[in-house]
């Protein structure tokens, strides 16, 4: 045993030189003795002056941590007890002082009147507690991590206590208890380095604690009792003993205390995961010491005799399969110690690993799956979409934002919600895992907001839920999320949904928010009531105008079906492209007539910059302006086409080089363009062009006078309209505009309805009552009631519905004029007889219970009841005496073999529609799938998509799921959102919502030349075929060649046709049904039933013969019903029409006067040189006979058009 001088023998083995040893001093007759002291031997050697008996010392090492932990509890406890005592006398001497102050009063004077010794000896007391209150917040902030160097502190007592625990780990390969030189052994003075360390951060936390008692039973000072004192022991006897090191251990509970110190750790998730972690491993670590001491060591009651040789190691996985209960048995405990332990610790062992462990893999596997951050790719924008994400809102958005028709969508797309996502959404997000990533978290945290790099991201996106059963709560959650992320980052442009047009209104008081830099609200409310507005007076438009925004592949079919004719139509889309330099100084129909020609596109808006007068420009969206407009350089084009790269032509067009070229697909980026840039600055769309929209008159001042001017409106109505004592429009011009009126005074009941012949009027069913959302009427109303229409061509409205329900809306309805409302029920077939619905020009179907159903397929339920209702109805032939004078409908079918029934703009009207198959009917869905129910004669697929089915096709139906794909077309180009609303909303703008948010209603004004100005707006219109200056192309004529006659003639610009469904047989039939075809190619062949959609001018001399029949409204079947007007009549004809007219005109007046105490006057706001509404049956006055005959002979000289006030 002395040759072995570094004392690597292991404990417990029975060496040769061990036994001689023993035998050489031990008496043989000592047998007992014998046995007893051959186990209490340590390896020694002459190096290490230990003990050269061998004998074991480890009582001497727990000895001193047991007297250190019960000393110093007795101590605390005696000065405790002592304190109390000292306490209680004091009190009772108190109470005995002040019992003898009360029994003599005269000592009291007499002490009042002493100085103030007593005074002053009370003050050293408490300076002296001021002293030791200092000394203690000074070690508090010392440890509590409040300061720098108090975190430091922290931080390093944790790092060293772990230190130490590894010198443990590398002193478990030895035995328990050696002979060892404090001056040699190199890890004996690393770890009394600690130690001393730890004993002065303990005598810190001692002063620092408010009761010591507690603290001297803390985990951590019971660790230091038993680590610390025993190495102190181990320098004073030159040995060593593993002993209870391993407690330094449970240290590693405040792991996750410190991370969070140094913040690293900042979600709930993360630190419950370290939390979790740490108190398992360190309770584990633990354990395992304990069994390594007493397994190697033994039971010292049966003299360590025993004891096994097992490594700190194989005690870690004894443990281990203990905790998990599968006990293998290849290792197990030998001692009594261990095996008692051992029945302990499974108890509490198995509980924490069953707990513990399941809820460890369970953060970590969620943390691996939609936690982490975004690492953005360089050279590669990504956008933030968040609000509600479910499976049909993210598979719509990424069908139409990854749509292949889009150039290269070099972007990636960041889905950020709080919930994860379910199987068939995480399939979704796997199968675009190129461009799609998905992160579980808030816009509501700002923890979450940097997880995706919300600061550099391209755009944010807010999806609403379009279904929700409170709107409002819907908005009011997508307003906070943009408060959010507009307090994280206030740059960032934000593209929001929002459901109700009232809750827009909001977003105004975001300081950030700014709708110039790219920040947009989608309006679903308001523009699905726009779109409903404009297939009351163009149907079929709708429709026309959700396919061009709208990302749809092109599906060839090669049956010459309807549906060929349709899905070629929905392939376009609308784009936008910087036009050549060759284009400048050209006008704006030369231009379009050149694009459509020569390059196949169709140009309809341009992005015009006006020089105003305060030296500033300002960008305006012009739709076909006309021919006072000359473009600029640099000006941007709307375009409609089928895909991004043939848009490119109009920006590589070059006059020189493709003059010649017959075939678009070889207009390439040539030697010219490649000249330009290498001089941009000849192609900058920022560079300002003095004379780029000057117009060429010799009547003009050098300064641009366009026809928006007001000064060049012709007639006499703008004097007329200049009265600055009446207020006709609202404060922008923009709309017209009434003095609000009481509800009471515009109901109808049903004997007055049926009393009221009311005709080309347009009948709004709505379902709703005291508890429904508001569907925002208002945004219905105010296309139909936009200012580029003159008064007489304004339709009335009647509105059917829950009179409860009426007056929760009537505060946005009563400023317009022409409004009436028929209490009742959609239902009733007696309520729409009341109100003529066989006469209007469009019936609306709105509901506003529909998100109160949970059942999908029951939620249009009221819709398709009303509007199979309505179809189902009959009606007689017994007001066909309105046929000539009246503003009804026009009926569908024609008859051209009566000579008498010559045509009105293109149609001649029946006597009245009989069927109510032929009423025009929109009616508003909210599951897609339900369209299948609305007509029963077609052959449409449950299945099919929306923009497939017949009823969508021909624009009898209508969902707000097609204004999904405005979130995409918006990021990609925000003013594609601008021509949307301009076009279906009537003239809303920036400036006017500023209003709204502020009163809720619009506010009348006086006429002036910048109001009026804005009437000047280009409108929807269709045109007629059958008759009138197009006639000779409506029979077999090209598409192209009418695009052209149009545009020369009459500024007019084509861009679809609405045809009868079964044109294409040649054969006639009887089924009146319309689709829409958008764009057609030049070559198109016309039939002379088609309607072609064309924005015409606005024309200012349609309001002075407002008594002439021919500006009456007039349609045909399933066509869209149209006020007229007479457009380029010549000044001829216009001088012997006026004389005619005020003959008229004081007749009609002379019969309203002898009738209005007879009749009640239903709109009361109209003016009184308006155009009489027929609300009688009479029969055609020789007057009214000479008007229709007047306008026969100047039918010829004008195109017969079917206009449809819009605001371009």
């Amino acid at each position: 045993m002395l040759a072995e001088a570094d004392g690597t023998v292991p404990h417990g083995s029975d060496s040769s030189m061990r036994t001689s040893n023993i035998n050489n001093n031990i008496n043989p007759d000592s047998s007992i003795l014998i046995s007893r002291m051959a186990d209490v031997v340590i390896p020694y050697s002459s190096e290490v002056p230990c003990d050269n008996n061998g004998q074991r010392m480890w009582w001497a090492f727990l000895a001193s941590s047991m007297v250190t932990f019960f000393g110093g509890l007795f101590i605390i406890l005696l000065w405790r007890t002592l304190k109390y005592l000292w306490t209680v006398c004091c009190h009772c001497n108190i109470k005995h002082k002040e019992a003898q102050k009360v029994n003599n009063p005269a000592n009291n004077q007499a002490a009042d009147r002493a100085p103030k010794g007593p005074d002053e000896k009370e003050e050293a007391p408490a300076n002296e507690v001021g002293w030791m209150t200092s000394v203690k917040d000074w070690a508090g902030v010392m440890i509590s991590a409040q300061t720098l160097t108090g975190r430091v502190l922290v931080v390093l007592v944790f790092a060293l206590s772990i230190g130490a625990l590894g010198i443990y780990f590398i002193d478990s390969s030895d035995p328990i208890e050696s002979c060892q030189n404090f001056y040699k052994d190199f890890t004996l003075q690393i770890d009394m380095a600690f130690n001393v360390f730890f004993l002065l951060y303990f005598g810190l936390r001692f002063i620092a604690a408010n009761d010591k008692l507690w603290f001297w039973l803390e985990v951590n000072s019971v660790v230091d009792f038993f680590t610390v004192p025993p190495v102190f022991v181990s320098v004073y006897l030159n040995r060593s003993w593993l002993g209870l090191r391993f407690l330094r251990a449970l240290r590693l509970i405040q792991f996750s205390e410190i991370l969070q110190f140094l913040n690293i750790l900042k979600t709930s998730n993360s630190i419950k995961l370290v939390n979790l972690c740490s108190i398992f491993i360190s309770t584990w670590l633990t354990a395992a010491g304990f069994i390594h001491l007493v397994e190697n060591s033994g039971d010292p009651w049966e003299n360590f005799q025993n004891s096994q040789s097992l490594s700190y190691w194989e005690c870690v996985y004894l443990l281990m399969v203990t905790m998990s209960t599968v006990g293998y048995g290849d290792v197990y405990a030998r001692t009594t110690l261990g095996r008692l332990f051992m029945v302990f610790f499974i108890l509490g062992g198995l509980a924490m690993f069953a707990r513990y462990v399941p809820e460890i893999a369970a953060l970590i596997l969620n943390r691996k799956k939609f936690g982490g951050s975004y690492n953005s790719t360089r050279g590669r924008k990504h956008i933030v979409v968040c609000g509600h994400i479910t499976l049909e809102s993210v598979s719509n958005f990424l069908k139409d934002f990854l749509h292949k028709d889009r150039d290269d969508v070099n972007v990636e797309i960041v889905f950020l919600h709080n919930i994860s996502p379910n199987l068939e959404l995480e399939a979704l997000f796997k199968r675009h895992f190129t461009q799609v990533e998905f992160y579980q978290g808030s816009v509501l945290n700002p923890h979450d907001l940097a997880r995706v790099k919300i600061e550099s991201a391209d755009a944010c996106l807010i999806l609403a839920n379009k279904y929700c059963a409170d709107p409002d709560a819907e908005d009011a959650s997508n307003i906070m999320r943009v408060i959010s992320i507009k307090n994280y980052h206030p740059k960032i442009r934000i593209i929001t949904q929002m459901l109700q047009y009232h809750n827009k209104a909001h977003l105004l008081n975001i300081p950030s928010w700014n709708w110039k830099e790219g920040d947009d609200a989608i309006c679903l409310a308001e523009l699905k009531a726009g779109f409903i507005a404009q297939s009351c007076l163009a149907q079929g438009l709708s429709t026309m105008l959700a396919n061009l925004f709208s990302m749809r592949s092109f599906i060839e079919i090669e049956e010459d079906t309807w549906q060929k004719y349709y899905l070629e139509g929905v392939a376009n889309e609308m784009y936008t492209e910087y036009l050549s330099s060759a284009f400048v100084g050209l006008s704006f129909p030369m231009v379009c007539e050149l694009c459509y020609v020569k390059l196949k596109l169709l140009l309809i808006a341009i992005e015009f910059k006006s020089e105003q007068r305060e030296s500033r420009s300002r960008k305006r969206i012009l739709i076909n302006p006309g021919n006072h407009v000359k473009l600029q350089e640099g000006t941007l084009g709307f375009f409609i086409a089928s895909d991004a790269k043939e848009v490119k032509r109009a920006f590589f067009y070059c006059k020189a080089c493709h003059d010649d070229i017959t075939d678009p697909k070889r207009i390439k980026k040539c030697g010219c363009k490649r000249l330009e840039d290498e001089h941009p600055s000849t192609l900058s769309p920022k560079k300002k062009q003095r004379n780029g929209g000057m117009r060429n008159s010799p009547n003009c001042s050098p300064k641009m006078m366009s026809r928006h001017d007001p000064l060049l409106i012709p007639g006499n109505e703008q004097i007329e309209n200049m009265d600055m004592n009446v207020k006709r429009y609202d404060s922008t011009g923009m709309f017209h505009w009434c003095p609000s009126k009481d509800i009471e005074k515009v109901i109808l009941t049903r004997s007055e309805a049926s009393m009221t012949v009311l005709s080309g009027h347009v009948v709004v069913c709505i379902f709703g009552d005291v508890t429904s959302a508001l569907v925002g009427l208002r945004n219905l109303v105010m296309p139909l009631r936009a200012s580029n229409f003159h008064y007489h061509e304004l339709k009335p409205i009647v509105f059917v519905g829950s009179l409860d329900y009426l007056r929760r809306e009537w505060e946005t309805l009563h400023n317009f004029p022409k409004v009436s409302i028929l209490p009742g029920t959609p239902l009733s077939r007696a309520d729409l007889r009341a109100v003529n619905i066989n006469l209007c020009d469009m019936c609306v179907i709105l509901s506003a219970n529909q998100n109160n159903i949970e059942d999908a397929s029951l939620q249009d339920k009221e819709c398709i009841l009303a509007t199979l209702n309505i179809k189902s109805m009959q009606f007689d032939d017994s007001i066909g005496v309105l046929q000539a004078n009246s503003q009804g409908f026009t009926p569908p079918g024609m008859d051209r073999s009566s000579p008498d029934s010559s045509p009105v703009h293109g149609f001649v009207r029946q006597a009245s529609v009989t069927t109510g198959s032929n009423i025009p009917i929109i009616t508003e869905l909210v599951n897609d799938s339900n369209v299948q129910f609305l007509d029963q004669d077609d052959d449409d697929d449950p299945d099919t998509e929306l923009y497939l089915t017949q009823p969508f096709a021909c624009g009898t139906a209508f969902a707000v799921s097609v204004l999904d794909s405005l979130m995409s077309a918006t990021y990609f180009n925000d003013n594609i959102l601008t021509l949307i609303r301009t076009l279906v909303t009537g003239g809303a703008t920036p400036e006017l919502e500023g209003l709204l948010a502020e009163e809720n209603a619009l506010r009348g004004g006086y006429s002036t030349p910048q109001t009026l100005a804005n009437r000047d707006r280009c409108r929807v219109a269709q045109l007629a075929l059958y008759d009138g200056p197009f006639a000779d192309l409506g029979d077999g004529g090209c598409y192209g060649d009418l695009f052209c006659k149009a545009l020369k003639t009459y500024n007019m610009l084509c861009f679809g046709i609405y045809r009868l469904r079964d044109a294409h047989l040649g054969a006639p039939s009887q089924c009146t049904k319309r689709y829409v075809i958008t764009n057609p190619p030049y070559e198109f062949e016309l039939v002379p039933t088609d309607l072609i959609f064309c924005l015409m001018q606005f024309d200012h001399n349609a309001g002075q013969s407002r008594t002439s029949l021919s500006h009456s409204s007039h349609s045909s079947h399933s066509s869209s019903k149209k006020s007229s007007s007479v457009h380029s009549i010549p000044p001829s004809n216009r001088q012997n029409r006026s004389s005619k007219t005020r003959e008229s005109r004081e007749k009609q007046n002379a019969t309203r006067m002898n009738r209005m105490g007879q009749e009640k006057k239903w709109f009361t706001d109209e003016p009184e040189n308006a155009y009489p509404r027929n609300i009688q049956i009479k029969p055609m006055s020789t007057h009214m006979a000479n008007q229709v005959n007047q306008y026969k002979s100047t039918s010829s000289l004008i195109p017969p058009i079917r206009e449809v006030e819009d605001e371009c």
